[in-house]
């Protein structure tokens, strides 16, 4: 079912998800936590190792990854974002971002029908928030936007995942998953990842092993 009314805000970046009686649940990004990663413990060590302060770096880096989905959010709803909460710097970035992704999606012809779709499992007792649903020559697709350096495998795990999970069971019908890599300057570049069936399957099956060990997890107190 669509969490429009099993959803709310409660932070501008937080969403609370919950079931049909009102009970709590997890979202797709906070299952996928468990999981190692052992790339980011590297990126933070070489930041570390350089002086600069891991916290304040990636609470920047999240602001520009937040309004780079703003933009393209808006984009594909034809409308005009509020940029007040942001600075010239975050600007600029995220709309290096948001002209790469816009041009993939005039190359692919790509046609978004829904952004930001809130959803939740009463199945599997998990929520999550799709980027963007559309179509690419006539295939229903499910479109995830990063901004990072990579796409790595528990961004899939996410995506293919617990996502495709929650589309599958809400009947969205998606047919073709795609994660976009959509670089802040010209040196992250661009990447298109295509999942394809058989690995998304896979991929649902690691993100159900990591919802049952978040339920441990919790069970435990770690």
């Amino acid at each position: 079912m669509t969490a429009e009314t099993h959803a709310a805000k409660s932070a501008k970046q937080h969403t609370i998800y919950t079931l049909s009686d009102g009970t709590r649940v997890p979202g797709t990004t906070t299952i996928t936590g468990v999981m190692e990663k052992p790339a980011l413990k590297v990126w933070a060590n070489e930041l570390g190792l350089k002086g600069i302060k891991v916290t304040e770096f990636v609470d920047e880096l999240a602001k520009i990854g937040t309004l780079s989905h703003l933009l393209i959010e808006h984009h594909c709803k034809g409308t005009k974002p509020d940029l007040g909460d942001f600075t010239p710097n975050q600007i600029s970035l995220a709309e290096n971002s948001a002209i790469k992704w816009i041009i993939w999606q005039d190359q692919v012809g790509f046609k978004p029908e829904a952004n930001e779709l809130q959803l939740v499992s009463e199945k599997h007792r998990f929520g999550g928030t799709l980027d963007i649903v559309g179509t690419i020559n006539g295939r229903k697709t499910l479109i995830d936007i990063k901004t990072c350096k990579g796409i790595y495998g528990e961004h899939k795990t996410q995506v293919a995942g617990g996502y495709k999970i929650l589309a599958d069971e809400c009947g969205l019908g998606i047919q073709d998953v795609i994660i976009t890599r959509v670089g802040r300057d010209d040196t992250e570049g661009f990447e298109q990842v295509n999942v394809s069936a058989e690995e998304s399957l896979l991929h649902q099956k690691r993100f159900l092993v990591c919802r049952e060990l978040y339920e441990l997890n919790k069970q435990i107190g770690r």
